[in-house]
This record gives C-alpha cells, sequence and structure tokens, in this order.
C-alpha cells in the first residue's frame, strides 16, 4: 500500500481518483497524527509550509517524495532530509501570477489609483495616462513565470528582456544589470529567494532605474531593501507595485501603507479560484508517477 498524506479534507478532494494500491490519509502537522502517518512515502504539505518541520518530517520515517503545490523551496529546502526527493508545482501558477503583473503594470500606466481616489471623492479629474506599448520592460528571473510574463506582455507591444544568473540565447545575466537598468521603463522581479537574490534590489540598483520607472515584485519581499524603496518612492522618483514584501503580512503602522506611488496586494499573485484543482491536478500526475516507477517532474532535489 502506498500511503499519500495532504493537509487538509479540500486537497483530498482535489486529489481525484488515484490508482488501485494507494491510500490518502489527512495531516496539517498538528494535532493526532492519524494512523499510518509513519508509512508515508508521498507528503503534500501545506501551501508556503515553514513551521516545524523537522518534526514533521520526523514523523513519516519512510517518506520518499514531498511534493510541493507552490514554486518557491526557500522555506522547506534546507529541512528535506537525506533519500527525500523534493518536487514542486512550477508551471502551476505562472499564469495568474503573470496576469497580476500585467494588472499593476496596466492599472500604474493607466493611472488606475488616481482615478480610483478621484471616484471616491465625487471628482472629475481627467489626467493624461501612459500605455505599454514600445515599453522595455527587465523581467529579473527567467523561469516559468518570467516566460509567461514576457509572453503576455508582447501582446501588448512591449518589449521584454529576460534576465538569469548566467546568460543563454535571449536571456541576459545578472551582471548585466548595471547596463539594462537605465533603459527599462518597467522591472519586473520573478526570481526565488537565494543568498544571491536576497537584497538585490538595494539603493544603487534603483538608483539606476530611470525617473518615473516601475518595480514589480511577485518574487520575494527580501529581494527588496524596503527602506531603500521607501525613500525612492517617498520622493516621487520611482512607482512600485509589491504582491510580496519584507515584512510580511505588513503590520498596522507600515510606512509601506501609506507610500505614495505604490500599489499593494497581499501576496495574492496566485490566489485564484482554480489555483487548488490545477496544483492537485499535478499531484494527482505525480503520484502516478511514482507509483508506476516514472521519473517525477519539477524536481529541485533529489533523494541522496
Amino acid at each position: 500500500m502506498t500511503v499519500v498524506c495532504v493537509p487538509d479534507p479540500n486537497a483530498r478532494e482535489l486529489l481525484g481518483i488515484l490508482p488501485d494500491g494507494v491510500e490518502v490519509i489527512v495531516w496539517d502537522g498538528t494535532g493526532d497524527k492519524p494512523e499510518r502517518l509513519a508509512e508515508t512515502v508521498f507528503w503534500v504539505p501545506q501551501a508556503e509550509d515553514s513551521t516545524n518541520l523537522t518534526e514533521k518530517f520526523a514523523a513519516m520515517p519512510k517518506l520518499e517524495v514531498t511534493q510541493l503545490t507552490t514554486a518557491g523551496v526557500e522555506e522547506i529546502i534546507d529541512h528535506v532530509p537525506d533519500g527525500v526527493t523534493l518536487c514542486t508545482a512550477r508551471g502551476v501558477h505562472g499564469s495568474a501570477v503573470a496576469e497580476l503583473v500585467l494588472t499593476v503594470v496596466l492599472a500604474t500606466l493607466r493611472r488606475l489609483p488616481h482615478f480610483g481616489e478621484a471616484q471616491r471623492q465625487g471628482r472629475w479629474d481627467p489626467m493624461e495616462a501612459d500605455d505599454l506599448r514600445d515599453k522595455r520592460v527587465l523581467i529579473i528571473g527567467a523561469g516559468d513565470l518570467g516566460e509567461q510574463t514576457a509572453r503576455r506582455l508582447r501582446g501588448f507591444e512591449a518589449t521584454p528582456v529576460l534576465v538569469a544568473h548566467t546568460a543563454r540565447e535571449g536571456i541576459h545575466a545578472t551582471s548585466e544589470l548595471p547596463d539594462l537598468l537605465p533603459e527599462a521603463d518597467v522591472v519586473v522581479l520573478t526570481v526565488p529567494l537565494t543568498e544571491e537574490t536576497t537584497g538585490l534590489v538595494d539603493a544603487g540598483f534603483l538608483s539606476r532605474m530611470p525617473d518615473g520607472a516601475l518595480l514589480v515584485n511577485v518574487a520575494r519581499g527580501k529581494v527588496v531593501d524596503t527602506a531603500a524603496l521607501l525613500a525612492e518612492l517617498t520622493s516621487g522618483r520611482l512607482r512600485a507595485a509589491l504582491d510580496v514584501m519584507e515584512p510580511e503580512p505588513l503590520p498596522d503602522g507600515h510606512p509601506l501603507w501609506t507610500a505614495p506611488n505604490l500599489i499593494i496586494t497581499p501576496h495574492a499573485a496566485g490566489s485564484v479560484a482554480q489555483s487548488g484543482p490545477r496544483a492537485f491536478a499535478l499531484v494527482n500526475e505525480q503520484v502516478r508517477k511514482y507509483v508506476a516507477g516514472e521519473e517525477l517532474v519539477n524536481v529541485v532535489r533529489n533523494a541522496g
């Protein structure tokens, strides 16, 4: 019997029909441990799970696969025991996140925050806006999300410029950023959080962006130096849209709440009605591959 552990009853329902010989148990990592938990070989943690991971892994000594329902691994990867394969949900949420990128870019360029405030105040206040056509959009992070964002931008006749750690055909290296930033109308962050990307967007980075440029962060809050960004927003030189920030959730009274030239969404880029079904359709496929002895997809750490 192959024992698969999922975090809640809704996840069990979304998982759907599995091959014969697969037993699904439910455990969110707290409270009483279900029978057969120690027999679990395939675990699906809660999204963004970062608490008591050592204890959770210890409760599943026969575990062979941990399958995430998100693309980020920074909270869990250092806790994964030897002998356990770690897989992500790369590709599942990219379309939704890319749509939010386009939404906040267009909202900023077309001055929707200004018009929304005028509407609330009952003011007829026309203002000249801008559009995406011919805009140069620097996308830092050339994975699935970066590619999906670039594809949508081309539909608006913008020019996406993709950047990754290492250059390859059609993609620039991060070492080229000092030369690329001054030409960017919009900078979109889609990188994973690593030692190299933590604090990547600091005062020096921001100073190279041209006046009036827009920074969009759908990566992780720690990629951006919050104080440095606040200084640029307050001065009015730059604009920003943040779906992720540091700290998170943003506490009451934090200066980002009242910063000018800023759109905030509460880590909601992937929160669409189909995110759960899409994620667990992938999980279903991965369980089937595991049972059949086939190669899993989206492996970021092999058993070792």
